[in-house]
């Protein structure tokens, strides 16, 4: 009952905020389709009208399985998993289980675009570093193009990732594991956000974005993120010297938090990170920042 007034009274705050957007800082400029600029004979709103549909558009499977499987003997840190999808088909991911007695629950990982679920920058030292800090942490493929491709190419297979988001739920929930927090990065926090769009956040406990909003030269979010209807506790954190456009919208994505009215919600900035957190010390100051916050969430009131 609690969890449907919830969401009517969000409801209803969205209806207000739609029509509210010129009196709210940071919305103005970033409605639910922005407006977008042309890119030579590409018109990027197409993307707009099939947003989380899907299209004759679909992932390079050949070049992921060859990316999976030049890594799959190299794993040191955790053992292999393949996650059942539709088809008859399966998913590459790699679960480390927590050694603890009360593991804090299970992380779900999605790296960035056109990487791996053992990618050495951002995903490996989230996904070992918090099975350090007693989290049990399952790092899931994303699905992938060709090297060149930029954000527009991969909007349209964004709902291919929906059913590995799923999969990567239900392997959890089969082994009892029922706090769970997803984590994602880049493009990967791209595919998170539309998963959510498409689905509300009712299978998750928690979301952490990291350098969300990356894109492209000249190209612009396709829709804007549904962080305001989103009902669970949302960590927004990125780097100082991330990209222009993930610090250019941090403003925009705190006044969505904001209009959830979720108290839980936070904005974190590491110092000194860039968007790959390749400065020393700064991945470890990314682990300890998302496994501090999600460890307190328990003592802050919604």
């Amino acid at each position: 009952m609690k969890n449907m007034w919830n969401k009517i009274i969000t409801i209803a705050t969205l209806s207000f905020s739609i029509n509210a957007f010129a009196f709210l800082p940071g919305l103005g400029s970033f409605p639910q389709f922005p407006e977008l600029p042309k890119i030579k004979n590409f018109d990027p709103s197409s993307l707009q009208k099939f947003y989380n549909q899907f299209t004759d558009e679909k992932p390079n499977i050949e070049r992921e399985n060859r990316m999976t499987s030049e890594i799959e003997e190299a794993i040191m840190d955790g053992d292999v998993e393949y996650l059942p999808i539709s088809n008859d088909q399966e998913v590459f991911s790699i679960f480390m289980e927590s050694d603890s007695e009360k593991p804090k629950g299970g992380i779900i990982l999605l790296h960035s675009r056109g990487f791996h679920a053992n990618w050495e920058s951002v995903i490996k030292p989230l996904r070992v570093g918090l099975n350090e800090k007693d989290w049990h942490t399952l790092s899931v493929q994303m699905p992938v193009l060709e090297k060149s491709a930029k954000y527009y190419d991969y909007v349209p297979i964004f709902p291919y990732s929906h059913e590995r988001i799923d999969a990567a739920v239900d392997f959890y929930k089969q082994r009892g594991i029922d706090n769970i927090i997803l984590i994602s990065h880049g493009c990967g926090a791209h595919m998170a956000m539309s998963y959510f769009d498409k689905f509300g956040d009712d299978k998750v406990n928690a979301f952490v974005g990291v350098g969300m909003g990356a894109t492209d030269y000249q190209q612009k979010v396709i829709k804007r993120f549904p962080l305001d209807v989103m009902l669970k506790p949302v960590l927004d954190i990125y780097g100082e010297k991330d990209f222009p456009g993930v610090v250019r919208l941090s403003n925009s994505r705190k006044a969505l938090m904001d209009i959830s009215g979720n108290k839980q919600n936070a904005q974190i900035i590491i110092n000194k990170a860039d968007h790959y957190y390749t400065e020393a010390g700064t991945s470890q100051a990314l682990v300890d920042s998302v496994d501090t916050w999600l460890s307190n969430l328990s003592k802050v009131p919604r």
